[in-house]
């Protein structure tokens, strides 16, 4: 019997096109939570950049977010896994020796280091995210724990950008820009430290995603479900493969294994 489920936001919860949730993914969830599922987000967002999830905030429980290194459940932390200073000032000094443009991301703010238009067009323009809340100096976003940094690379550059550091993974799910966190940090252990907090059994459990970076959640839920949209290797560690975001796939989903 599934109890608790997990969501990524792009490309799962919320379609590419229109950045919205659909309606049927809205009343699949809301079913699902009249039943007593709890309803986790599993996302490589921080909390500040999460902004299109009105119509279901209600029966959110808890949110995973920036790859795993943060948790809340009950708008309490219960998990916080920031990257080492060290390894902060290493990726920093790479990232202006190669010029390559980043976001540093604290646990509620984020700055601008190394600043190109990519940025916006993407962040804003591909994914619908204000780049203007939120925002602090970087100075100030460096002083304090940095949670993932957020870098706009080739996939093919990523090995040497991160050769240096001793304590460091990369999560990629789109080919402009990777995720990297501590090597403690993924949604998959997020998921685990989850169903721990609450007293679920992993196999009572169901995640739902569609990028590179969502692949250790699939593998940890109980049932791990990869969207139609998803890339071949997504699919390949999933246990179910859905239709599209925006082809019903979380409701053809939960209805499938009986969840609504």
């Amino acid at each position: 019997m599934i109890k608790a489920l997990f969501f990524d936001i792009d490309g799962t919860l919320v379609s590419f096109s229109d950045h919205k949730i659909p309606l049927s993914t809205i009343n699949a969830i809301k079913a699902a939570k009249a039943k007593g599922v709890k309803i986790f987000i599993a996302t490589g967002r921080p909390r500040a950049f999460i902004n299109n999830l009105e119509e279901i905030e209600d029966c959110i429980d808890g949110y995973i977010t920036n790859n795993g290194a943060h948790i809340l459940c009950y708008d309490k932390e219960i998990y916080s896994n920031p990257i080492s200073k060290q390894d902060v000032e290493i990726l920093t000094k790479n990232a202006e020796k190669f010029n390559y443009p980043a976001i540093i991301m604290g646990k509620t703010h984020f700055g601008f280091f190394n600043y190109k238009e990519i940025v916006n067009t993407i962040f804003y323009g591909g994914l619908g995210i204000s780049m203007d809340k939120n925002r602090k100096p970087i100075k100030e976003i460096l002083q304090n724990e940095v949670y993932q940094i957020t870098v706009f690379l080739s996939e093919q550059e990523e090995e040497m950008f991160l050769k240096q550091t001793s304590h460091c993974i990369s999560g990629r799910w789109t080919q402009y820009f990777t995720d990297i966190t501590d090597k403690n940090a993924d949604k998959g252990k997020a998921l685990a430290k989850v169903a721990e907090y609450l007293n679920i059994d992993i196999n009572d459990t169901m995640a739902f995603g569609d990028g590179g970076n969502d692949i250790p959640v699939l593998k940890q839920a109980g049932i791990g479900v990869a969207m139609g949209n998803a890339k071949g290797e997504v699919k390949a560690n999933a246990n179910f493969v859905t239709s599209s975001v925006d082809s019903n796939g979380i409701f053809n989903a939960l209805k499938h294994f009986n969840v609504i």
